[in-house]
This record gives C-alpha cells, structure tokens and sequence, in this order.
C-alpha cells in the first residue's frame, strides 16, 4: 500500500508540471529561450542516461539480453508511429504545423502521459528507490514537452487559461496509467519485464528524434557549448542518482 501512495504522488507531481506552461506568462520571452535551450540539452541527457543506465540494466537482471532489446526496438517503433501519426511533435520553437491537429496532439499527449504512468506504477511496484528515479527522468522530459505542449495549443487558437486547463486535464492520465501500471504489475510477473526496455525504446526515441535535433539547430557557438554542457549534465545526474539508490 505505501508503495501505491508513492507511485500516486509521484504522477501527481508528474501532472502538476503541465502547469510549467504560467512560466511563460511571468518570463520574458528571450529569458524563456535561453532557459529552454539548457532545459532540453538537460532532458536528452537525462532520456539517455534513464534508458541505458537505469532502465536496461533492471531489465537485463530480468531476462535475457534478445528479449530485452527486442522490447527495446519496439518501444523505438511505438513512439514512431506515436509521432508520425497522431502528429504528437515536441515544438519548441513556437512554430508548428498544428494548428489543424490540436485536438489531435492533446490525443497523442495523453497517450504519452498514460504510458508515462504505467512506467511509474510498475517502477514502483518493484521498489520505491527504483520508482523515484523512474519519476526523475520522466519529470525532466516533461518539463520542455509540457512548455512545447501549451505553445501548440496557444498557436492552435485556445486562449492560455484553456491551454493550461486542458494540458492539465490530458496529464491526469498519467495517474490512471500509473494506478493500472502498479496493480499489472504486481499480477502479471513479466509485465515489467516487457514495459521497462519499451519505456527505454521511448525515451531514446524522443532524445534522439525530437530533442537532441533541437540542439543542432543552434547556430550560436555559446548556446550550443551551453546545451552540450547541460546534455552531459543530464546524462550525470542520472548515473548519481542511480549511484545513490544502490547503497
């Protein structure tokens, strides 16, 4: 039961960061732009490290390594085709091709989200420790994707009270994912078996394809040194972390 009320609270907390979008309304937009920049160098690092330092390695002390990045591709594939065909862009320049899909990327966001919370339930199904790590890589992607989601949704035409509104209601999905991750979790024995490696395929996909692309486009020397300097950070804080919850 504890570890239900932990798995909860840290999709609560997951769901609350959709509200990042006020930051926007209280920071100058050249301030914003420069704080992105080292946010999403921070959350492709953090994606990388997640994926190959903590979430392959728990799986490989599961199963057999072709089991395991059979998943791994097919979490790759999933969030592909998440991507290609629910229109479900990280846009972190303001300028999308959404304005006829934002019902559409609010569909694909809460897709994610809900997958986001199996994650987190079946983290913590295993161990709290396992959990809270698990939640600190999903809070850093979250952070440039939930301020990418609510500028696709002010581009789209709601107003940014409806923007915040329904970019907190789709996040509460990660709640229910992660209420149905935990209790899967715990009655079918190879649930996170499969599920970890395909969250590590995800979160691969999404440095690679959608984040790290960003930092490329950086034709600042500075920014791009800074970005770098942020991503190894990511890639760090993730591998301390991991170090910690082991002793």
């Amino acid at each position: 039961m504890i570890k239900l009320i932990w798995a909860v609270g840290a999709s609560i907390v997951v769901s609350l960061i959709s509200l990042i979008g006020i930051l926007s309304l209280l920071v100058k937009h050249k301030l914003m732009d420069k704080m992105l920049i080292l946010l999403i160098g921070f959350s492709a690092g953090g994606l990388i490290g997640g994926a190959f330092l903590h979430l392959l390695p728990e799986a490989l002390e599961q199963a057999e390594s072709h089991i395991v990045f059979s998943y791994f591709i097919l979490g790759f594939i999933a969030f592909f085709i998440l991507e290609k065909y629910f229109y479900w862009r990280h846009c972190h320049e303001g300028v999308c091709r959404i304005h006829a899909f934002t019902y559409l990327n609010l569909i694909g966001d809460g897709i994610h989200n809900f997958t986001d919370g199996l994650v987190i339930g079946a983290s913590f199904a295993m161990n709290i420790n396992f959990g809270v790590i698990t939640t600190l890589v999903i809070i850093l992607h979250e952070i440039p994707q939930e301020i990418g989601d609510f500028g696709v949704l002010v581009y789209g035409g709601f107003s940014k009270f409806k923007a915040l509104y329904y970019n907190f209601l789709i996040a509460l999905t990660c709640v229910l994912g992660t209420i149905l991750g935990y209790f899967i979790s715990k009655n079918i024995n190879d649930f996170s078996l499969f599920l970890l490696p395909f969250a590590a395929g995800g979160f691969v996909y999404i440095a690679a394809c959608d984040l790290i692309p960003e930092l490329h486009k950086q034709p600042d020397l500075k920014k791009s040194a800074s970005a770098m300097v942020s991503f190894l950070c990511g890639i760090l804080f993730i591998l301390f972390a991991r170090m910690l919850s082991n002793h």
